[in-house]
C-alpha cells in the first residue's frame, strides 16, 4: 500500500494576520494595488513551503483566497450580478470586493453560514447572465508553486455539485440552464490544469454529505459523467468533508480517481459504508482521520488503529491521510501559546501540529520508530485527570435538572400584555444589537489597561465615559431601547469566557469568520460555573443614565459553545447545560439590579444543526433546552429577547419559536424578500426585529430603503409584534456611518408610524 501524507486545504491568514492586515491595508489605500498583490504572493507561497517542511508529500493550491473561495469561485465564472456594472473580462479587484462588501450605490452578495461551521461565504447570485471562465487562478497558483519549490501542488476549489447548490436566482426550470452553462466551464478549468502538468485535481463538495433526493443523486451522477467525458485524461479527487457521504454505494462508483472521506465526523456511517460495500480498487482513498475542525491533539494510537481498519476494509490502490476537512477552522499554530496552562498546552494541536500528525501517521504506517504515539496518549490523559474536569457541584446541578427549570411562567400571549403595559414602548421600538463602534482609542485603552500601563480604575472611568456618550448619541437619534455599547467586550464569547471558569483562552489562535474577520475562540477545557457577576455593573450604569430601557445583552448557551473550541471528553449537551446553568445565575442578577429587557443572542444556533435534517430533532431538543434553561426563571414583566444572523429562517422557524424569545431579532437586508415569502408560508406569533440594514457594509442605506422593508414586513407581520433594528452588532463599523445609519433607521421607523396613524 502507498500512503500519501496530504491536506484539502491549510489556513490563510498567516501566523500573525499577515493576510487580514494587508488586506485592510489595501482597503485603506495605506497601499497600492501592486503591494497588494505582491504580499499576497508571500504569503501564498509561504505557507506552501510551511507545509512541506513540516512533512507534506502533496500540498494543494488554490486553497488561498483574496476574501472568499465561494466568491473566487463566482468570480472565476463570470457570475457577477448586474447591479456592480462590470463589463467583462478579468474580475478586479474592485468588482471582487464591491461584490462581497458593497459599495454606496449597490448591495453587497448576501452573505451565510458555510455548512455548519462558523465561516460566513459569500453567496453567488444568478441572473441568467453569460458564464465564461474571466482568469484560471488555478493555474497561476499552480504554475506559481511549481516555480517556486519545483513540486506538482493539488489544485483544489469548489466543486461543480455544491457550487450550484450555493448559488441563488435560478428556480427549477432556470437551473437546467444554470448547469448546462457551467459544466463546461468547469472543464475547461480542469484542462487547462492538466496541460500544465497538474497530476491531480480536487473537487471540493461538502453538499455530498447532506442529505439527497432521487432527483439529485442523478444530478450528481450526470455531471460527473460529463466531466469524464469532456477531459478524460484528468484526474479527480473528489473531496468529501464534515459528515459521511451520502448514497455511498452508488456515489462511490461515479467515475473519478479518487474520493475523500471525512472518518471523524462521518466516522460511525462512513465505516460502516465500507464494511457493506467497500471501495472500489481502482480509486485511491483520502481518508480524513485528524480532526480539521477542532484543536485537541489526536489520540495517534486511535488514529492508526481507525487507518488500519480503513485499510483492511476497503481495496483502495492508494491512502492519502488527511485532516476531516480544510484546516481554515483551526488556528495556525500553538508556538505562540506560552501562557496557557502546561497541561492545557501539550494536549492541543492547531494546523501546523495536525500536519505533523499526519505525517506521523504515514510514518508509522511506513513501518518508522516513533515516540509520537505515547506521547500524544499521555497528554491526554493527564488532561483527563484536570481538576478543572473535575468540579463535583457542577456536575450535580446538570445531573439534578427537571423539567420545570425550562419553562416560562406564563405563556407568551399573556406575557406579552404585562410586558406592553409595563414597558410602555411605541409602535415599532427601535433598538440595536448590542454592540457600537470600537474606535483605535477604545482598542488603545484595553491593551494599555491588559499590559498594565493604564489603571483598572482609568480604565473604568474610560468605559463609563464611553458608555455615557453612546448612551447620549442614542438619546439624541430618538432609539427606544438603548444598549451600554460593549465597549469593555472583545468578543461576544471570548468575554464571557474571561468570567467563567472551565475556559481558556489563546494569544493567538486566530481563524476567519467571514472577510477579514477573524476571531480568537475560547477553549472550553473544564467544567464551566459563575462565580461572580458578569454584566450586571455595565448594564446598571448604563441604565442610570437614562429613563429610557437599557437591554442587558448576553450570548447565549449555544453560541457560546458553538463559537468555542469545546473539550471532548464529555456530550455537548452537558457543556451546553453547565453554560446555560451559569447564564441563569448572570439574567436573574440583571432582573434584580432592575434590567427589564435581557437579550440572550444565539446567533450559532442553526449552525450546530448536523448537515442531514433526519438528524436535527436530537440536536434541537438539547439545544433550545439549553436556551430556556438559561432564560425561564425571570419574570414575566422581564423581557427576554434574543438574535441570530444568517439564519434560514423558513425552515427553522419551529426551533426558533420553541425558544419561546419574548422578541427575536433577524438580518433582513441583504435577503429581505426572501424572509416576506418565508413569513407568508410560515407564520411566527412573538416578537421579531428586523434587520432592516447590513452591517457588514460600509454603506450608509436610505430611509426610504429602510422603509421599504418595513413596509413590506407589514404584509406578514401583525404590528404588535414588529421591532425595528439593524441586523448585527455594530462593533466594526466607523462612528459616522453607524450615527448616520440609525438615524435613517429611526426616521424610517418614525414614518412609518405616522403612516399607521393616518390610516387608522
Amino acid at each position: 500500500m502507498t500512503y500519501v501524507a496530504t491536506a484539502i486545504g491549510y489556513p490563510y491568514i498567516g501566523e500573525n494576520r499577515e493576510w487580514k492586515k494587508s488586506l485592510e491595508k489595501f482597503w485603506k489605500q495605506e497601499i497600492t494595488e501592486d503591494d497588494f498583490v505582491k504580499q499576497q504572493k508571500e504569503i501564498r507561497l509561504s505557507r506552501i513551503e510551511k507545509q512541506l517542511q513540516l512533512g507534506l508529500n502533496v500540498v494543494s493550491v488554490g486553497d488561498f483566497t483574496n476574501y472568499d473561495r465561494v466568491l473566487d469561485t463566482a468570480a472565476m465564472f463570470g457570475l457577477v450580478p448586474q447591479r456592480f456594472n462590470w463589463q467583462g473580462g478579468k474580475v478586479d479587484l474592485s468588482t471582487y470586493y464591491a461584490m462581497a462588501r458593497g459599495t454606496k450605490d449597490a448591495v453587497a452578495c448576501e452573505m451565510t453560514k458555510w455548512f455548519n461551521t462558523n465561516y460566513h461565504y459569500i453567496v453567488p447570485e444568478y441572473e441568467g447572465q453569460t458564464l465564461r471562465v474571466t482568469e484560471n487562478t488555478l493555474v497561476k497558483h499552480f504554475v506559481e508553486a511549481k516555480a517556486a519549490f519545483d513540486i506538482i501542488a493539488k489544485p483544489t476549489f469548489i466543486g461543480p455539485y455544491t457550487f450550484i447548490q450555493l448559488t441563488k436566482g435560478y428556480d427549477r426550470v432556470s437551473k437546467a440552464s444554470f448547469v448546462l452553462a457551467l459544466l463546461p466551464l468547469y472543464a475547461q478549468v480542469i484542462k487547462e490544469l492538466v496541460a500544465v502538468g497538474a497530476e491531480w485535481v480536487q473537487l471540493e463538495e461538502p453538499a455530498l454529505v447532506t442529505s439527497l433526493d432521487k432527483e439529485e443523486i442523478q444530478l450528481v451522477q450526470e455531471i460527473y459523467a460529463q466531466l469524464a467525458t469532456a477531459v478524460p485524461e484528468a484526474k479527480i479527487m473528489l473531496q468529501t468533508y464534515f459528515e459521511s457521504l451520502f448514497a455511498y454505494e452508488q456515489l462511490i462508483q461515479l467515475p473519478v480517481q479518487g474520493i475523500g472521506l471525512d472518518f471523524v465526523h462521518g466516522y460511525q456511517d462512513n465505516m460502516n459504508a465500507l464494511r457493506q460495500h467497500g471501495f472500489p480498487a481502482d480509486k485511491v482513498l483520502a481518508a480524513g482521520v485528524i480532526n480539521g475542525r477542532d484543536i485537541w491533539r489526536a489520540n495517534l494510537a486511535e488514529v492508526n488503529a481507525t487507518v488500519k481498519a480503513i485499510e483492511q476494509l476497503s481495496d483502495a490502490k492508494e491512502l492519502w491521510i488527511q485532516p476531516s476537512c480544510h484546516l481554515q477552522h483551526a488556528p495556525i499554530t500553538t508556538k505562540f501559546e506560552t501562557k496557557l496552562d502546561d497541561i492545557l498546552r501539550d494536549a492541543l494541536a492547531f494546523a501546523d501540529e495536525k500536519v505533523v500528525e499526519i505525517a506521523e501517521v504515514v510514518a508509522y504506517l511506513e513501518g518508522k520508530e516513533s515516540t509520537a504515539i505515547s506521547e500524544s496518549m499521555k497528554a491526554i490523559e493527564a488532561l483527563k485527570n484536570h481538576p478543572i474536569r473535575n468540579n463535583k457541584t457542577v456536575q450535580q446541578a446538570v445531573q439534578t435538572i427537571e423539567q420545570v427549570d425550562f419553562e416560562r411562567n406564563t405563556p407568551f400571549t399573556e406575557r406579552l400584555t404585562i410586558q406592553q403595559k409595563a414597558l410602555q414602548l411605541p409602535l415599532f421600538p427601535t433598538t440595536t444589537i448590542g454592540s457600537f463602534p470600537q474606535s483605535d482609542e477604545v482598542k488603545q485603552k484595553r491593551n494599555a489597561w491588559r499590559k498594565g500601563n493604564l489603571t483598572p480604575a482609568e480604565y473604568n472611568a474610560f468605559l463609563e465615559q464611553e458608555t455615557a456618550r453612546w448612551v447620549a448619541i442614542q438619546e439624541e437619534l430618538d432609539i427606544d431601547v438603548l444598549v451600554h455599547g460593549e465597549f469593555e467586550r472583545t468578543d461576544m464569547v471570548e468575554y464571557f469566557g474571561e468570567k467563567l471558569t472551565g475556559f481558556a483562552f489563546t494569544e493567538n489562535a486566530w481563524v476567519v469568520s467571514y472577510g477579514s474577520r477573524c476571531v480568537k475562540p475560547p477553549i472550553i477545557y473544564g467544567d464551566v460555573a459563575l462565580e461572580t457577576p458578569m454584566t450586571v455593573k455595565e448594564t446598571v450604569y448604563a441604565q442610570s443614565l437614562t429613563k429610557r430601557h437599557v437591554k442587558g445583552m448576553l450570548t447565549g448557551p449555544v453560541t457560546i459553545l458553538n463559537w468555542s473550541f469545546v473539550r471532548d471528553d464529555i456530550e455537548r449537551k452537558d457543556v451546553t447545560y453547565q453554560i446555560a446553568l451559569a447564564l441563569r445565575k448572570e439574567i436573574e442578577a440583571l432582573e434584580e439590579a432592575g434590567i427589564s429587557i435581557i437579550q440572550v443572542d444565539e446567533p450559532a444556533l442553526r449552525e450546530g444543526l448536523p448537515l442531514r435534517k433526519e438528524h436535527w430533532s436530537a440536536y434541537l431538543e438539547w439545544a433550545v433546552g439549553a436556551f430556556k434553561l438559561a432564560t425561564a426563571s425571570v419574570q414575566d414583566e422581564t423581557q427576554i429577547h434574543t438574535h441570530m444572523c444568517y439564519c434560514e429562517f423558513n425552515d427553522f422557524i419551529e426551533p426558533i419559536s420553541a425558544l419561546d424569545a419574548d422578541v427575536i431579532s433577524i438580518e433582513t437586508s441583504r435577503s429581505h424578500g426572501e424572509l416576506i415569502s418565508s413569513l407568508q408560508h410560515n407564520p411566527y406569533d412573538k416578537g421579531i426585529g428586523l434587520g432592516v440594514y447590513d452591517i457588514h457594509s460600509p454603506r450608509v442605506p436610505s430611509e426610504k430603503e429602510m422603509l421599504t422593508i418595513m413596509e413590506d414586513s407589514l404584509q406578514v407581520l401583525a404590528r404588535n409584534q414588529f421591532w425595528v433594528n439593524p441586523d448585527c452588532g455594530l462593533k466594526t463599523r466607523k462612528e459616522p456611518e453607524t450615527v448616520a445609519a440609525l438615524a435613517n433607521m429611526v426616521a424610517a421607523a418614525k414614518t412609518l408610524r405616522q403612516q399607521i396613524e393616518q390610516s387608522v
